[in-house]
């Protein structure tokens, strides 16, 4: 009988920690909410707030894009890094988006999604505790191009959108992103004569944010010469542009867990914390 008490003891206790476990994830951001539903899809982002966040203040914000080729993905590829950004003081946001595998669509409805989320943030901001003159975009790979897209793209907005409202973000940070959709870059089979409109490299104008871009000198889907290429064009209108290559590392090399130690994941995020820094985003030295 005892034997019997002591075991159901215990799976009572074990059952009590796997929902504390799971309430302990479900609590990690402060905030899930749907930004978007469209054709039946409803579409969510998460946010992070900072620590000892107040809601009578108004906090530096940076919005992440998973990457994935427009393909496929998940919301979580930044987890690490929005964390980081909120422990440092500011809001972190991670956006979902329509992708080809899941919702059967194209890269141009991925663009109008991410301005969506754009818009709905700063529709949203004085509940949320959004400071709209310090919005920062991110993302990589296909998500580097939609963080770009939110804020040089003109065009590509969803009918329901309320265009009045811009998209665009204050300052960008880049992982090996899809900056040129042109036949000399990605995505040109997809996009096809239409890249002009739909490639950040094309679409370079006078008041383009400071941006950060990080790459990898063997990436084999972004040369490096489009980085200092897509630097060029923007300093050509007046616009900073910092671009760190990074030696012997390939696409997507800035996600946590590719080398040991996540020595890339590291200096990428201690890199965009200067930058960051160096706006006025975020004070103090990077504590990672």
């Amino acid at each position: 009988m005892k034997l019997k008490i002591h075991l159901l003891l215990l799976v009572c206790v074990v059952s009590i920690a796997n929902s504390q476990k799971k309430n302990e994830v479900a609590n990690e951001f402060a905030h899930e909410l749907v930004y978007k539903v469209v054709h039946e899809d409803t579409l969510k982002l998460q946010i992070y707030n900072p620590t000892n966040f107040k809601s009578n203040k108004k906090y530096p914000t940076i919005v992440f894009f998973f990457g994935g080729g427009w393909n496929g993905g998940t919301i979580y590829q930044f987890l690490d890094q929005a964390k980081y950004f909120a422990s440092r003081g500011m809001i972190s946001v991670l956006v979902d988006y329509r992708v080809k595998n899941k919702h059967g669509t194209t890269p141009f409805e991925s663009v109008k999604d991410a301005k969506s989320a754009m818009r709905f943030l700063k529709t949203n901001a004085d509940e949320y505790g959004i400071n709209t003159k310090k919005i920062v975009a991110s993302g990589g790979s296909a998500g580097g191009h939609l963080a770009a897209a939110t804020t040089l793209l003109s065009g590509i907005n969803e009918d329901t959108d309320d265009t009045s409202i811009s998209p665009k973000a204050n300052a960008l940070v880049l992982y090996n992103p899809v900056i040129d959709n042109s036949e000399e870059g990605y995505g040109y089979k997809r996009i096809g004569d239409r890249y002009l409109e739909f490639s950040p490299m094309h679409n370079i104008k006078k008041g383009a944010p400071p941006t950060i871009f990080f790459l990898g000198d063997k990436d084999k889907l972004i040369p490096v010469v489009t980085a200092y290429k897509f630097k060029e064009k923007m300093e050509e209108v007046g616009s900073r542009c910092e671009v760190i290559i990074y030696e012997n590392q390939q696409h997507g090399f800035f996600n946590k867990g590719k080398q040991e130690g996540d020595r890339c994941y590291k200096e990428t995020t201690r890199a965009a914390d200067e930058f960051l820094e160096s706006l006025g985003y975020i004070k103090g030295k990077p504590t990672i």
